[in-house]
């Protein structure tokens, strides 16, 4: 009897469902809220939220930073706000064409709230925009249901301002970086800035195929010099501009210089890839399976400039 009350549990142990997604909006300051995610990979378990989003309540509604990694994912980012402030959702804002970034669009445009984000941004989402969908589908299976491409529905250049109820705030562009439409959403008051994937700390971050190191470089000088007193990373905690420094703009600095070194000198990609001295980096989450990815990808940049 015994042994079949153990099987059983057994049993329940494995076809239980995993728990969903707790999102816990962090205060970072007065009407500033932080969703930080997961530092490790997408998972089934995490539902895609490997990333940190956020919201910002003001008198007149609320503005969502980055929508999410699905459809169930951009309801939970409605229902914790909804714990916080009785405003409605007036506003989203996608700071990148990563996928976390945008996935929860639908969701948001069903209910006729705008989506802002940089031209870039929603060129980024129809040309990766398929692959994104199926490779999230794959991850968060029956958890992704009702998930659909969503194009943001109001476009900026360079620089937006907006000013809802008693906060204003700016959304920023000064080129490419871990995605081609990466912003700033600056808050001059609070002297908050959401940084989206411009920065990571505490873990490594990703030179992708549509990255640009050199743009990314000038992204955070702009960062850099709006003074922020607190950042919401892309990943990792709320951070400053030191640390911010320390994990992202020293690493990006290092693969630029090694790697424009390497090609003016007619080093072959293995052979830069071999001499850069990146062991300082080691620390950084994720970064022994980053590495290899981020210096090749570095030196193609650099040999097609």
């Amino acid at each position: 009897m015994m042994a079949i009350r153990l099987a059983a549990a057994c049993l329940l142990l494995v076809v239980s469902p995993v728990r969903a997604l707790d999102l816990v909006p962090r205060q970072v300051a007065p009407g500033v809220f932080a969703f930080i995610g997961d530092t490790g990979a997408r998972t089934y378990e995490n539902e895609g939220m490997n990333a940190n989003t956020g919201f910002i309540v003001t008198s007149a509604g609320v503005v969502v930073v980055d929508s999410g990694a699905s459809n169930a994912v951009a309801q939970r980012i409605e229902t914790a706000i909804r714990r916080v402030t009785a405003q409605p959702v007036r506003l989203v804002i996608n700071t990148g064409g990563q996928d976390h970034r945008w996935l929860g669009n639908a969701y948001f445009h069903a209910k006729g709230i705008p989506i802002l984000a940089h031209e870039n941004t929603a060129r980024d989402i129809q040309e990766r925009g398929r692959a994104a969908l199926e490779g999230m589908r794959g991850i968060l299976k029956e958890r992704f249901e009702g998930t659909s491409i969503q194009l943001p529905t109001r476009l900026f250049k360079t620089r937006e301002r907006i000013e809802m109820g008693d906060t204003q705030f700016e959304i920023l562009f000064s080129g490419g970086a871990h995605t081609p439409g990466d912003s700033i959403v600056w808050l001059p008051v609070q002297r908050v800035a959401f940084s989206g994937d411009i920065v990571y700390v505490q873990r490594a971050l990703g030179v992708l195929p549509v990255s640009n190191v050199g743009s990314w470089l000038a992204a955070f000088d702009l960062l850099a010099g709006l003074k922020p007193a607190l950042i919401v990373p892309g990943h990792g905690n709320p951070t400053t501009i030191a640390e911010a420094a320390r994990d992202t703009r020293d690493y990006l600095r290092l693969l630029r210089s090694h790697m424009k070194q390497a090609v003016d000198k007619g080093t072959d990609i293995q052979d830069a890839i071999r001499s850069l001295d990146d062991h300082s980096f080691t620390r950084l989450l994720n970064f022994s399976e980053l590495r290899g990815g981020n210096a090749s990808r570095a030196y193609l940049e650099a040999e097609s400039e």
